[in-house]
């Protein structure tokens, strides 16, 4: 079969068979970076598979999953597939749909969170199991339509990608912290930048989303990291709803019934030591 040199500055890469080329070059144009089985089907109809192995011996095609591939640039270099890395929330994207970047991810992202999680948190409207993909592990957090809102999409990498706004950001890992480095990591991120969060979008946020727990995990960290001052316009007419839910889900369901918020505080935090 005629083979295909491809003409780069280094010309590094292995040659590519007329098929192959047919291939990269169709899905390049649709400018179909990542791409399925059925996207190279659509391309090439016979012999996909081996085409599809003999594109990942050589480099050009990175496989993400069963039936996911990434094209692999030329300025990845010589190595190939070997140097090529994408961006995690990249990959997330196209993992399932509807969905957006939230949790931990989404607060580290805005830069709330030091902590750079091991972990791709993804909120979508569909059960799907954990995933582990090139050395990256992918968490999906199936949540109801109704809280499924609140999400902007941000370029990155020249990739389009969804992610939740900051206020929705917080509300979520209010309404689940162990998606969020748990408590103490949510009650860090509102301390320390909540002048550039707008409280009153995240209260209205918990409100539309049904979670009366988010309201009162909210007013217990600014009241205990002494904030609460700065939102009582927020909390003057706040009556706790029956029951009183976990401060931090990840520890033992033991402490003190705090009637104020209806809250069983269960972790203790202590702000005066964050700062050091």
């Amino acid at each position: 079969m005629k083979k295909y040199k491809i003409k780069s500055v280094e010309n590094y890469k292995q040659g590519l068979t007329a098929k192959e080329s047919l291939l990269i070059s169709s899905l390049a144009r649709e400018d179909k970076k990542i791409f399925s089985i059925n996207d190279a089907r659509s391309v090439i109809e016979k012999e996909t598979k081996k085409i599809m192995s003999s594109l990942i011996r050589k480099k050009w095609v990175l496989p993400l999953k069963r039936g996911l591939y990434a094209i692999v640039p030329l300025e990845a270099g010589i190595k190939g597939a070997d140097s090529f890395i994408l961006h995690n929330f990249i990959i997330a994207s196209y993992l399932v749909k509807p969905y957006y970047i939230g949790y931990w991810s989404a607060l580290n992202h805005y830069g709330f969170s030091e902590q750079i999680p091991r972990t791709t948190f993804i909120a979508t409207t569909k059960p799907k199991t954990p995933m582990d993909i090139v050395n990256a592990n992918y968490y999906f957090v199936k949540i109801a339509k109704k809280k499924f809102f609140g999400f902007q999409e941000v370029e990155m990498e020249g990739w389009k990608v969804n992610i939740s706004n900051p206020e929705k950001t917080i509300a979520d890992c209010l309404d689940h912290p162990e998606h969020s480095g748990g408590i103490e990591e949510v009650a860090r991120a509102i301390f320390f930048n909540h002048e550039e969060i707008d409280l009153k979008k995240v209260y209205h946020f918990a409100k539309r989303m049904g979670n009366m727990t988010i309201l009162k995990r909210l007013g217990y960290l600014l009241e205990v990291t002494n904030l609460i001052d700065n939102y009582k316009d927020l909390f003057d007419q706040f009556s706790p709803s029956k029951g009183y839910p976990a401060l931090d889900p990840l520890s033992p369901k033991k402490g003190k019934h705090l009637s104020r918020w209806g809250l069983l505080v269960n972790f203790e935090l202590n702000p005066s030591r964050w700062i050091y």
